[in-house]
């Protein structure tokens, strides 16, 4: 079977090819990996024709669909790289509280859209994250303690299989693939080119409270923070932030919470409990009960730390541990933090609560306290150097971890598990069955 997109395929040693390839890649840590080709599809036809080209030339096939990867897992050396950032469509249905998006469309555009039209869906905390990566590896997004990860809220997927053949699937039809496209992340063996999901009644009100400490508060409010974090309200979305580039005066930590409710007084009782904090006077800059939405958020709250001139690694872990047992790990990392816009970012996830049920879904390793290091440079000299630190530090924390999660991963160079182990025996009898060739790349590292 010939195939041929002459104005969609930049092959490896086309004038095109090292810009198209650098492009797949929102940082400048570009990785020293080199596609075959890369394949720009805009619809379901070149997704089929690109599975049917790597098939014919035995070649592997990996996917992107946005972009945002921290370690450019979809750039593998000698595979066809399909880039389906172009597949952007989307539906919404508001009487049956339904909708339907392409994997390249951004969470931040999807968000814009509900929200215009008083809708939610829990898309993710970054603007340029599209859909596809987001929901293919969990999805921890805005109100997700609320929500659960935003797979959760996924209810039927059109996809593509290592055979060429295109079909939907849910929990009645092809089971087992949609089991597996709610938490497989990279790993996922085929290619999806629809979600189906589920949208709710936007909150009436979204508030904020943001507090900014100075360094020498960080034990006693990171204490503080991790005493109370369980016992929150299941709307309020807590997160403590190192960011050193939101400041000149030297480090920080930033305290933010965000409540969603039905009315600005409810909103308010809520936040409350921040300015409780033990460390509240010593607060240097201090908003509160600010209205906001995830939108604003999302721009000003998250953006600013990612600058695409940058290198970048990033690593993470799941705990439950206490936080006497976690701080001489924490005070290793503070006291050697790189310079910004290098940050390290913890967020409150359990629940003294019922939390939301879980789904029948690959998706299956969370905890009480997720805990992130973004290590950013300029040199490529320094690679080993910033790679090195970030993996290490996590490592000193992984008898305190319970394991990863796939959209901040690190498993090229720390291979730890990212779902339970029964799931992850289910992922491997999958994939043999659904891609006994091969063709569809797995994650970069595992367990």
């Amino acid at each position: 079977m010939s195939i041929s997109f002459p104005t969609r395929l930049v092959w490896r040693g086309d004038e095109r090819y090292e810009q198209t390839r650098r492009e797949t890649l929102w940082h400048a840590g570009l990785p020293n990996r080199f596609p075959a080709v890369i394949v720009q599809a805009i619809d379901v036809n070149d997704v089929v024709a690109a599975i049917h080209l790597a098939r014919d030339r035995g070649l592997q096939l990996s996917v992107r669909s946005g972009g945002h990867s921290w370690a450019g897992t979809f750039l593998r050396d000698n595979v066809v790289l399909l880039d389906i950032s172009r597949l952007r469509d989307f539906s919404i249905d508001r009487e049956a509280m339904t909708g339907s998006a392409q994997p390249g469309l951004k969470g931040s555009e999807l968000d814009k859209i509900l929200m215009a039209q008083g809708l939610w869906f829990p898309t993710g905390h970054c603007t340029n994250v599209c859909l596809g990566g987001y929901l293919l590896q969990g999805g921890f997004g805005w109100n997700g303690r609320e929500y659960g990860p935003a797979c959760m809220s996924v209810i039927g997927v059109e996809l593509v299989t290592a055979e060429g053949e295109v079909c939907y699937a849910d929990e009645k039809q092809n089971a087992d693939l949609f089991w597996a496209a709610r938490g497989a992340g990279p790993g996922f063996f085929a290619v999806v080119t629809r979600f189906h999901i589920k949208v709710y009644p936007r909150s009436l009100v979204t508030m904020n409270n943001t507090y900014v400490y100075p360094a020498e508060v960080f034990e006693e409010l990171y204490r503080w923070a991790h005493e109370i974090g369980r016992a929150t309200p299941a709307e309020i979305h807590m997160m403590l932030l190192r960011d050193d580039s939101a400041s000149t005066a030297g480090p920080i930590t930033i305290l933010s919470a965000t409540a969603f409710a039905g009315g600005e007084e409810e909103a308010r009782a809520t936040l409350s409990l921040f300015e409780a904090c033990p460390a509240r006077k010593r607060a240097v800059v201090a908003e509160v009960n600010r209205p906001t939405t995830t939108v604003e958020l999302t721009a000003l709250g998250t953006d600013r730390h990612f600058d695409a001139t940058k290198r970048y690694v990033a690593d993470n872990i799941w705990t439950h541990a206490t936080f006497d047992d976690l701080l001489p790990g924490l005070q290793q990392i503070v006291g050697s933090f790189p310079p910004a816009p290098t940050f390290m970012e913890w967020m409150n996830w359990g629940y003294d609560h019922e939390p939301p049920r879980q789904a029948n879904m690959a998706y299956s390793l969370e905890d009480d306290f997720h805990f992130s290091l973004y290590t950013a440079w300029d040199n490529p000299a320094d690679d080993a150097k910033f790679v090195g630190w970030t993996t290490e530090r996590l490592r000193q924390l992984e008898p305190l971890s319970t394991g990863t999660q796939l959209a901040d991963e690190n498993l090229i160079n720390r291979p730890v598990r990212f779902v339970s182990d029964e799931n992850l025996r289910r992922l491997d009898a999958l994939r043999t069955r659904y891609d006994p060739q091969g063709i569809f790349v797995s994650w970069l590292g595992r367990p």
